[in-house]
């Protein structure tokens, strides 16, 4: 199955860019080519550029607060685990304590490097981390690799308690929704969503053996998946079979 997925607010949609960006880099890291380690730093940068709003780390403050209130509601319920309540709960914890610990913007201690904020207002130029442009980069990437992994995770280290965050506030979220089967007749799918619920996230499972790209729209009302195909004019176009998908919808 391929798995899409589409955010309902700005808030996940900032989430899901988070996580992308985080799970490139824990990709990255363990590589050792210089190159993998260029693209690892240039992933930093974008994980600053997309967390420097003045407000998210408030936002996962207040979304873990929040999951842990729900939580607690759930006590004494004879339908609900304490044990496995009690290891969500302090998860959250230690999720908020790590966060609130750092002081100001996500990545912040690293603007305060000199040389890495060098590389950050060259590295969005076409080329323009040349080793005549950054010659103490270019000697840097000459390193021997366990001395560019060092330096790397001790630059991660200021990220890592939102990377926690973000998954964790994610896994929740996905765990909150049941998955159907759908068919999109004409390859279109159109559904109303329930009145006095508030969903945050849809997820679109279709088998790659159809060759079908979904285009999806909602809103708080009602949401839209159109079936697309690839044509050889290298366009897409609207699929005229049916298709059969799964969706799921977290609130």
């Amino acid at each position: 199955m391929i798995l899409y997925e589409y955010p309902f607010n700005e808030r996940i949609r900032t989430y899901l860019r988070l996580e992308h960006l985080f799970q490139r880099l824990e990709e990255l890291l363990p590589r050792a080519h210089a190159l993998d380690h260029h693209f690892a730093i240039q992933t930093i940068f974008e994980v600053m550029d997309v967390a420097s709003r003045a407000d998210m780390k408030s936002d996962v403050l207040k979304d873990i607060d929040r999951h842990k209130l729900q939580l607690n509601s759930y006590r004494g319920n004879p339908a609900i685990s304490e044990r496995a309540l009690d290891q969500v709960v302090a998860e959250l914890d230690q999720c908020f304590s790590e966060l609130n610990g750092l002081s100001g913007k996500t990545g912040q201690a690293l603007t305060e490097n000199d040389w890495l904020m060098g590389i950050r207002s060259r590295i969005s130029i076409p080329a323009g981390t040349c080793e005549f442009d950054l010659p103490a980069y270019f000697e840097w990437q000459h390193h021997n690799v366990a001395k560019r992994q060092a330096d790397l995770q001790q630059w991660v280290q200021s990220l890592a308690p939102l990377a926690q965050a973000i998954a964790l506030l994610m896994r929740m979220l996905r765990d909150s929704g049941s998955p159907q089967k759908v068919i999109a007749p004409n390859g279109q799918f159109q559904q109303n969503l329930p009145q006095g619920r508030t969903f945050q996230l849809l997820r679109l499972g279709i088998d790659p053996k159809l060759n079908m790209i979904p285009e999806i729209s909602g809103n708080r009302l009602m949401v839209s998946v159109r079936l697309m195909k690839l044509g050889e004019d290298g366009r897409l176009h609207p699929a005229a079979a049916e298709g059969a998908f799964e969706l799921t919808l977290c609130s």
